[in-house]
């Protein structure tokens, strides 16, 4: 689809080489701010998340209890995305995100606060992580169906997500490294500070946007039909349907790797939080290599394969992770595990935007949201149960073969409807019938 033929569209050169394919979803104005702001927010999101876990761990030194707060932010994730996405697919995009992103700062200071009056205990970090998960809910499908409002070329809409994961990647290399420091040093609720602080930079990147006013969306439909509407179109339609329960099981069986960092770090590798930032950055270098990877393909085709390829290397990264006892293979395996699960995620983002019907979009990414984001906290509660059961390394061992059984599986099933792709790309226009 031409970009001419959208609100805001920008004209752009179609033929990008070297560098400037790298990086051409960034000659679009509200894309640049959006990644500006980003760039800045998400390394305080990261010292966020490590910090918390961090501070969860040293007050129980229970792997149980840090699945526990994982699940509580999750759950909400979970129980509400349904609902978030179609107000996504009705609202104006850009308003719900600057609210968003100032309740998700308030919620940042609230959690400074309670931890530098030493307040701090498992049940406020609980509380305060269910409402970042309320928040969330909302944010992310938001978030993921505003790219294609911001980059209006739909062929350049890979590139935009790829480019997103490597800032996300780029932040999750520096945030933890910083945070790892900070906690050793001064303590966590810096960390939480100058998370709550790095939201004015998206906020003010968000308001300084120039959008077009958003025409309303199917706001006569019933709000339950139209979740319906929206389920029954992703799960009747077998590209988008196999995308999605392979996120949702790699959510449950592997992507919950996270919670049990500071058991690694501390009781198998015998290190403290230097450790635990290092094995994070690690899991950031590899997954900031894969986003580049798919910042420098042309275009969306081929990324089923991609997707086999990442599950695969995903799986055999936390295999390999679990069975060492030296910091710098794990580091190693760390950075392997990353750029699958990236690889993964990004890949099957693109896929799912790039062939989902605009007016469903916002219903499908809620979906997409959901199956990773949603039945993280049940892999989050089911790897710190397993982990005081049988211990973190079998469990991420179990884990990691469970993920490369999917891979198999997705690879068979996808092979069979490529040709649905196929023809969803031709109806975009983003190649000859």
């Amino acid at each position: 689809m031409p970009a001419t033929n959208r609100p805001n569209a920008e004209v752009v050169s179609n033929d990008p080489t070297g560098l400037t394919r790298i990086f051409r979803a960034l000659r679009y104005r509200n894309y640049r701010l959006f990644f500006i702001g980003q760039g800045i927010s998400l390394i305080g999101t990261w010292m966020q998340q490590v910090a918390i876990s961090w501070l969860v761990y040293s007050l129980t030194n229970s792997a149980w209890l840090l699945g526990v707060v994982a699940f509580s932010g999750l759950i909400c994730t979970f129980l509400l995305t349904p609902f978030a996405g179609v107000l996504v697919d009705r609202l104006d995009r850009h308003r719900i995100l600057v609210v968003t992103q100032i309740l998700a700062m308030l919620q940042a200071l609230t959690l400074a606060a309670v931890v530098l009056t030493g307040s701090a205990a498992v049940w406020n970090l609980i509380l305060l992580s269910m409402a970042l998960g309320l928040i969330n809910a909302f944010d992310m499908p938001t978030r993921q169906s505003f790219v294609l409002d911001m980059v209006t070329n739909r062929a350049d809409l890979s590139n935009a997500i790829a480019l997103n994961s490597s800032l996300f990647n780029s932040a999750r290399l520096i945030g933890p490294s910083i945070a790892g420091v900070m906690v050793a040093t001064v303590g966590e609720g810096l960390c939480f500070l100058i998370n709550g602080i790095s939201f004015i930079a998206v906020i003010a990147c968000l308001l300084a946007m120039r959008m077009a006013p958003t025409p309303p969306r199917a706001g006569k439909e019933n709000f339950f039909r139209g979740m319906k509407d929206g389920a029954n179109y992703a799960f009747g339609f077998p590209p988008v349907k196999y995308i999605i329960v392979l996120l949702a099981f790699s959510a449950l069986v592997a992507m919950p790797y996270p919670v049990l960092m500071p058991v690694f770090a501390g009781e198998v590798l015998k290190g403290g939080a230097n450790t635990l930032g290092f094995l994070m950055a690690s899991a950031g270098v590899g997954a900031l290599a894969g986003a580049i990877y798919l910042a420098m393909r042309k275009n969306a085709f081929g990324l089923d394969k991609v997707i086999v390829v990442s599950t695969l290397s995903f799986g055999a990264g936390l295999i390999c992770f679990s069975l060492s006892r030296i910091v710098v293979l794990s580091m190693l395996f760390m950075a392997i595990t990353g750029f699958g699960m990236v690889v993964q995620l990004a890949a099957c983002n693109t896929i799912l935007q790039t062939i989902a019907d605009d007016d469903k979009r916002g219903r499908v990414m809620s979906l997409y949201v959901m199956s990773f984001m949603g039945l993280a906290p049940f892999g989050s509660l089911l790897f710190g149960g397993l982990a005081d059961i049988i211990g973190a390394p079998y469990t991420l061992l179990i884990g990691g073969v469970c993920i490369l059984t999917g891979g198999v599986i997705f690879a068979r099933k996808f092979s069979s409807i490529k040709g649905m792709v196929h023809r969803a790309y031709v109806k975009r226009g983003l190649m000859p019938d």
